[in-house]
C-alpha cells in the first residue's frame, strides 16, 4: 500500500479501493448465484446498484464480512429489480 500512496494521490487509492470492492461484491454474488462475473454486473447495472447501493453505503459496508455483504448485495438487488418490474 505505501507504494501505491507514493504513485498515486489520496483520493486515486480511495477511488481504486472502492471499484476492488464493487469487483469483489459483483464475483460474490455472481459466485453465490451461478452467474458469471459479467451476467452479475449487468443486473446490477440495469437497476442501478452499484452506484446507487454499493458505492453509497461503502463506508458501512466495506467493514462487513464477505458473506455479510453478498447478503446484502442480493437482497438490496431482489427488492430493485422488484421495484422495477424485472422478474429474474
Amino acid at each position: 500500500m505505501n507504494s501505491l500512496k507514493t504513485k498515486y494521490s489520496k483520493s486515486k487509492v480511495e477511488k481504486m479501493n472502492k471499484m476492488i470492492f464493487v469487483s469483489s461484491c459483483i464475483e460474490s454474488a455472481a459466485r453465490q448465484c451461478n452467474l458469471s462475473a459479467a451476467e452479475m454486473y449487468q443486473r446490477m447495472k440495469r437497476v442501478g446498484l452499484i452506484e446507487g447501493f454499493i458505492l453509497k453505503c461503502y463506508e458501512g459496508l466495506h467493514t462487513q464480512s464477505r458473506q455479510h455483504v453478498t447478503e446484502d448485495v442480493l437482497g438490496a438487488l431482489a427488492i430493485w429489480e422488484t421495484k422495477k418490474g424485472i422478474a429474474v
